[in-house]
């Protein structure tokens, strides 16, 4: 940077033109205050220097700038080229916003311009990044030749926005695929909760073996292991992680904290949190740690970790909130829990969200004080959605108050009126109370609504492979062997009992004996 400063130094004295030179490299460090500063002061900017700074801008942002450029660059009677419109149409993908999209692809087609390559791969991401998936898929069938890049980026756009079908068929059509194809399969099925296809497609890019997962497949696949609790197989990643060096990047350590927080594994993860050091930790690392003791019952631990992360300076967002909260809710901390929720707005400028009032009534409703959690819930700014109902409703079994769980059942009827669990629970509420009328009125109002209670599944890991198993379910091609088991496990806890009961009565004859 200094040499810089001194051959700019140079030019200003000696009238020498470096101009071109100095913002090019100016651009690679890049410092683009200092040269948008200096292309300011030319006297004569060129095409050239314009889409360098603009292709600059669409890489480090701030991206509204490429608009400005393009404006100015306008009105000074330049003429943009397909090289201006590629990093144009990659700021606007930066921009999320459809109309400036819209409105420099017809600039584009108004200046008659034909799209090559990297401009017609850069309107596709476009498209697909701000979720216009129509406009994406016309501009990619419309094209002759298409690169990778260009199937990734329809690809990534699909499996982004939750269409995990065009996703998967345009990947299988691929006529060659790299790590990016195989991770955005991966990262859209993560994203949007199909945790049991990523891995699964992880695992089929595993056995196929063309191609190497890179850190973005590993950051994508370990929530994945987390949310399933498939423990053995986030290590086997993890280990491959480590191996390859990915745990310097800061996304992979953070899944990995939270494969062990989730799984249960406090004590490792608690040492993983200790590996990262200070200054290998962001907000996330934190709020994972927070949570994962916060879920796992170790309150006072989650609270002493908040405690230290503001000593830092850090400060926390709504997601560090939540965690403390459950910590007081899981840890009956009701004072604490009053006294973080009301920190929020007044200490730390955060408004409190659904989550955050959720946490709030579980917390009051598992202490019994359920005409407080029902005022807040009344007192709520937003509407209160089935979780927050379900959440006092729970409560009001638990202590059974039957008039609130009228009011709270009342709303969650209204709320998903084809989930039987609030019907059941409502019905063990009135049986409990010997309101055998109530009782009789659900089980009347269920079969009038064809409300059907639906079977619970598991999920097991087991050889290598994720089973999903629901009540009663003979569908599992082992299924002869796997009831056989447990009906041997439970033979054998009767004869348990069994020996238990007649050890407890000779205990007791014995003792009369005595006596």
């Amino acid at each position: 940077m200094n040499n810089l400063k001194q051959v700019h130094a140079h030019t200003l004295r000696n009238g020498a033109d470096f101009t071109k030179y100095l913002i090019t490299k100016l651009l690679e460090i890049p410092n683009l205050c200092y040269a948008h500063k200096l292309f300011d002061k030319t006297p004569n900017p060129t095409l050239f220097l314009y889409n360098k700074l603009i292709q600059a801008y669409s890489s480090h942002g701030p991206h509204s700038q490429c608009l400005f450029l393009y404006s100015q660059m306008l009105h000074n009677c330049f003429s943009p080229n397909s090289h201006s419109f590629t990093f144009l149409f990659a700021a606007c993908a930066s921009l999320s916003n459809p109309f400036y999209g819209q409105m420099i692809h017809a600039h584009f087609v108004k200046f008659g311009l034909n799209l090559e390559a990297y401009a017609s791969t850069a309107l596709v991401d476009m498209y697909a990044k701000m979720g216009v998936l129509r406009l994406a898929r016309k501009q990619f069938d419309e094209m002759g030749f298409k690169d990778v890049p260009t199937w990734n980026s329809l690809i990534a756009g699909y499996a982004k926005n939750g269409d995990s079908e065009n996703a998967l068929q345009l990947f299988e059509d691929m006529p060659m695929k790299n790590v990016v194809s195989w991770t955005a399969v991966i990262s859209g099925y993560s994203q949007n909760g199909k945790y049991r296809e990523a891995l699964e497609m992880y695992l089929e890019m595993e056995r196929e073996g063309r191609v190497r997962p890179n850190e973005v497949t590993i950051a994508s696949v370990l929530p994945a292991c987390a949310n399933l609790g498939a423990f053995e197989f986030g290590q086997r990643i993890e280990a491959y992680a480590r191996v390859n060096g990915y745990l310097k990047n800061l996304f992979v350590r953070n899944a990995v904290l939270e494969l062990y927080a989730r799984c249960g594994a406090i004590d490792k993860a608690m040492l993983l949190f200790g590996e990262f050091g200070g200054g290998n930790r962001d907000l996330c690392s934190w709020n994972t740690m927070i949570m994962g003791l916060a879920v796992h019952g170790r309150c006072d631990e989650a609270l002493e970790l908040y405690n230290q992360m503001l000593k830092i300076g850090m400060s926390p967002d709504d997601i560090t909130l939540v965690g403390a909260i459950l910590a007081c809710t899981h840890g009956r901390m009701v004072s604490k829990g009053r006294e973080l929720f009301n920190s929020m707005k007044q200490k730390f400028s955060i408004t409190p969200k659904l989550e955050h009032y959720g946490c709030m009534v579980d917390l009051l409703g598992r202490a019994g004080e359920l005409h407080e959690a029902y005022e807040l819930i009344k007192a709520m700014p937003m509407k209160p959605d089935s979780v927050i109902w379900g959440t006092l409703l729970g409560a009001c079994s638990f202590h059974g108050n039957v008039e609130l769980a009228e009011s709270a059942a009342e709303s969650l009827f209204e709320l998903e009126p084809w989930n039987p669990g609030n019907y059941v629970i409502l019905s063990n509420i009135y049986a409990k109370a010997k309101r055998w009328d109530g009782v009789a009125k659900l089980r009347k109002l269920m079969k009038g609504s064809n409300v059907i209670k639906a079977a619970g599944h598991s999920f097991i890991e087991e050889g290598g492979k994720i089973h999903k198993f629901i009540v009663e379910d003979k569908s599992h091609s082992r299924s002869g062997e796997i009831f056989e088991v447990l009906h041997n496990v439970t033979d054998q806890m009767k004869v348990h009992r069994s020996k238990i009961v007649l050890d407890s009565i000779i205990g007791e004859i014995k003792f009369m004996e005595t006596v």
